[in-house]
């Protein structure tokens, strides 16, 4: 029994340790005041276009393009809707949606202007969404900048200005910002949050913004490139076959010599519902073990972490209090405390209920076993599957 206790004590030991250090040693990855500077008017307002890769997005486009088409934006700029083989009327709701847009605007003032085009199937090599991509920056044609955004993504109505103005004004070549996603549902309100703060937690904000820091990482729903340095990375096709393509495309702009910055936004949402935990967990599943390059030797790791990091400060906890154990309970209770504390500002950004934070631990665990289930997945030969398409581990 004794020896058992000594196990506990210190992994309970080992996981304040850990905490202590990811709290003042992990690029302050639990803050989320890092935006956007505010906006100063540019000498000149660059040329962009807006690429919008959509695959059976009828359900969503109603809410988003509308919002893309109604940008403020001072220079000139255009939407190209990539119809990446969708079967829901896709390109035809959008032309609707652009023609209802003109209409109703009219005058001088009808909106940017909306372009459809469809590159039909992706080659071998390709992932069908970098495919359309590929396609719209080749549409797009000699512009400055390019705003890659997803289908479900809504904007305020000077998002793009004040993506193009930060980017002018820090110098930037890549500007990204991580949507605000949906947290409407008690699954979404569990996950989603925690969701934002794992990423930051692998990928800590500061860290990627640091030009001499190795870093990197994008947000793929909201990210402005400057068509130069998008080429001087290898454009498209560098990253053709990523499943992850928004930290591959970071970290192909960053090693390239590119300056990128990352950060929270209030104006730019994701309408996309995730109302069960069985959408949710495909979501996570999908990108968890190609997030670890499908090696078993880093998922063996990363479930070890996670649970010494996350599920070890409640069990101490409760082991320390029920055999009276103060060492054992004062080191759970205080990593638990500290691992809420670094919680606490993710919930209050998503105005849920900061004592959520004790919760964490449960909700690690399911991610812990989507990160499990994406691996078992692979191992049968499924891979990552995401809208009827499903890419091996080579990818």
């Amino acid at each position: 029994m004794d020896v058992g206790m000594d196990v506990v004590r210190g992994l309970a030991v080992l996981a304040l340790l850990v905490w202590v250090w990811l709290t003042v040693g992990r690029g302050g990855f639990w803050r989320t005041d890092l935006r956007l500077p505010a906006r100063r008017q540019p000498d000149r307002w660059p040329p962009v276009a807006v690429v919008v890769p959509a695959r059976d997005e009828a359900a969503v486009l109603p809410e988003t393009l509308p919002t893309l088409l109604a940008q403020r934006y001072p220079g000139p700029a255009r939407v190209i809707l990539v119809d990446d083989g969708s079967t829901d009327g896709t390109a035809a709701l959008a032309e609707r949606l652009a023609d209802g847009h003109r209409r109703e605007r009219g005058g001088e003032h009808p909106g940017l202007p909306l372009t459809v085009i469809a590159p039909g199937e992706a080659p071998d090599g390709w992932t069908g969404k970098l495919w359309a991509v590929r396609h719209g920056v080749a549409e797009a044609g000699e512009v400055e900048f390019l705003l890659l955004t997803d289908a479900d993504i809504a904007h305020g109505l000077d998002s793009l200005a004040n993506l193009v103005a930060g980017a002018v004004a820090t110098g930037c070549d890549l500007v990204s910002r991580m949507a605000v996603l949906r947290t409407r549902t008690a699954w979404e309100r569990l996950v989603v949050p925690a969701f934002v703060y794992f990423f930051a937690m692998l990928y800590p904000f500061r860290w990627v913004n640091r030009p001499g820091a190795r870093t990197a990482a994008a947000a793929g729903g909201c990210c402005l490139v400057r068509r130069a340095a998008l080429a001087r990375a290898g454009g498209v096709d560098a990253i053709r076959g990523a499943v992850i393509d928004d930290v591959a495309l970071g970290r192909a702009v960053k090693r390239s010599g590119g300056r990128i910055w990352l950060g929270l936004a209030e104006e730019v949402r994701s309408v996309r519902p995730y109302p069960t935990l069985g959408t949710l967990w495909r979501m996570v599943a999908r990108s968890a073990y190609p997030q670890l390059r499908y090696s078993p030797l880093v998922l063996a790791a990363t479930v070890l972490g996670l649970a010494v990091v996350f599920l070890v400060p409640p069990a101490s906890t409760v082991a320390g209090a029920v055999t009276a154990d103060p060492v054992t309970l004062l080191a759970g209770a205080a990593s638990w405390l500290l691992m809420a504390a670094t919680y606490g500002p993710m919930l209050r950004y998503y105005r849920q209920p900061v004592a959520a934070a004790f919760l964490l631990p449960g909700t690690a665990l399911l991610y812990l076993l989507m990160t499990v289930d994406s691996a078992v997945a692979h191992w049968r030969g499924r891979g990552a599957v995401w809208k009827g398409r499903s890419y091996p581990a080579s990818r």
